[in-house]
């Protein structure tokens, strides 16, 4: 959301009524941060659709999860620390005996 706004605030630039030669800058700025905005939200979508299918204990959605969380800790320094506690909570035994195939856990 924040890339959002200062793709908002850029675009205010646009209007540039004194015509400083801003206009070209603030175009470049704009695209960067619609590009970098969308990406984030396409990023946190697919992790709260991989989420869906964890409470379900798909065990594809484990592997996926997995797979996030290992791309997760190059983004410094919230997803590292969130991509290291996703490995170690879904790599451990309890877990892992969630999503083993059998008869349906009732609760």
């Amino acid at each position: 959301m924040s890339m959002l706004l200062l793709a908002a605030g850029a675009a205010a630039e646009l209007a540039d009524p004194a015509g400083t030669g801003v206009a070209l800058a603030s175009g470049v700025a704009v695209a960067i941060f619609l590009v970098l905005a969308i990406c984030a939200l396409l990023w946190g979508g697919t992790h709260l659709w991989v989420a869906s299918r964890l409470r379900r204990h798909q065990s594809r959605g484990r592997i996926v999860m997995i797979t996030l969380a290992v791309c997760n800790l190059v983004l410094l320094p919230f997803g590292t620390a969130l991509g290291a506690y996703a490995l170690w909570v879904l790599l451990s035994a309890t877990t892992r005996k969630l999503f083993e195939p059998g008869p349906a856990l009732t609760q």
